[in-house]
């Protein structure tokens, strides 16, 4: 075992050119190709990883109504405070929820839109 461990650590510790000439000398010696569903699968990780970082430093949020609860009334009354609508434009973006409410604003604000929306009734994502 204390081979397969050490050869293990060989084979992480190669840079890329190292790599490629050990992929060359297999394919010649052995006739051993290398399996481009590995690449694959390492090309997909490094892009998870990069998503998770993304959403970590997510800075602008929008402020989805995803529902409107049991007073729809308090519902559209807020959301026309919040965004300045007619009382006609409101009550058409609550009753086609899902709809954001507000776009591209900060965590903080999010936040207490979110809570002056659940206040009311109504039901909300922040995306």
């Amino acid at each position: 075992m204390a081979d397969i461990e050490e050869l293990a650590e060989q084979l992480v510790g190669l840079t890329i050119q190292e790599a490629n000439e050990l992929a060359n000398h297999l394919e010649e010696e052995y006739d051993i190709q290398p399996a481009s569903a590995g690449v694959a699968v390492a090309a997909d990780g490094g892009g998870g990883a990069d998503g998770d970082a993304e959403e970590e430093e997510q800075t602008a949020f929008d402020v989805v109504l995803t529902g409107i609860g049991g007073n729809k009334i308090q519902v559209i009354k807020e959301v026309r405070s919040i965004t300045g609508m007619g009382l006609k434009e409101a009550k058409s973006l609550v009753d086609e929820a899902p709809n954001p409410v507000s776009e591209g604003v900060s965590r903080e604000e999010a936040d207490d839109l979110k809570a002056q929306i659940e206040d009311a009734g109504g039901e909300v994502e922040l995306q």
